[in-house]
């Protein structure tokens, strides 16, 4: 059996309730549980939270709501540990033989059911990877450009220069070092095994294994502020089925 996912929690500093605002009429949390309820393989999708208002929305999106543990809602909270909790949560009380979870979250809408789909079949192909993971190119924000404000109130490189090679060859070109391509947190499919050792998993995203395969797409990415809507906006009327 192979199923969905999401997760989300009531709690948000930065941006308060980002997970139900609506946009193009319907709250961005539904989009997600939408494109994996729409795919041929998922089976059922589960929605893992704290939020009664969330639950409502899921369970109107036909998603089966798994209780988040208080001690998995708070700002310390990660989300691999509520991915871990509801995946065995859905193997104790559900099915004992998962082949593989469809994760999400609430506030990252940039899925299509395709890249679901493709997803599962690359990974169905190739018993040897973890899992498959949406990403997007971003040379943009290169890590050679990341800075971090020291003690005196001035910039430094957050990452040597010297980690990306001789420095009197680096350059300021977007593309000098090639293609970035980020986790864009969209979507992961994974192997129980990753969840089951999520210890032995790659930093940062534990839950997404060692053997990662790219599913490429453009201009993936999670809200965490509201200046995002418009982007969101965009992208569902350019590369969703919403325009």
């Amino acid at each position: 059996m192979i199923y969905g996912l999401i997760i989300g929690r009531e709690g948000s500093r930065g941006y308060p309730n980002k997970n139900i605002v609506e946009v193009l009429g319907r709250p961005i949390m539904s989009y997600p549980i939408i494109e994996a309820r729409n795919s041929k393989y998922v089976n059922k999708i589960f929605l893992s939270t704290d939020s009664s208002i969330m639950e409502m929305i899921g369970e109107k999106y036909e998603a089966v709501i798994i209780e988040r543990p208080p001690e998995l809602c708070n700002d310390e909270a990660l989300g691999e540990d509520a991915y871990k909790h509801g995946y065995f949560w859905i193997k104790d009380n559900v099915c004992q033989n998962i082949e593989l979870m469809v994760l999400l979250h609430c506030n990252a809408v940039t899925v299509t059911t395709e890249l679901i789909d493709k997803g599962i079949e690359i990974l169905r192909g190739n018993p040897d990877l973890d899992s498959a993971v949406s990403v997007s190119k971003y040379n943009m924000w290169s890590p050679l450009r990341a800075r971090k404000i020291n003690d005196d109130g001035l910039l430094d490189p957050f990452v040597p220069f010297e980690t990306f090679g001789d420095p009197k060859t680096l350059n300021c070109d977007r593309d000098s070092q090639g293609d970035v391509w980020f986790a864009d947190m969209a979507l992961s499919i994974v192997r129980p095994s990753c969840l089951e050792n999520l210890e032995e998993g790659l930093l940062p995203q534990k839950w997404m294994g060692r053997r990662i395969y790219p599913l490429k797409q453009e201009g993936g990415f999670d809200i965490d502020y509201e200046w995002q809507l418009p982007m969101l906006e965009y992208w569902l009327k350019t590369y969703g089925r919403y325009g």
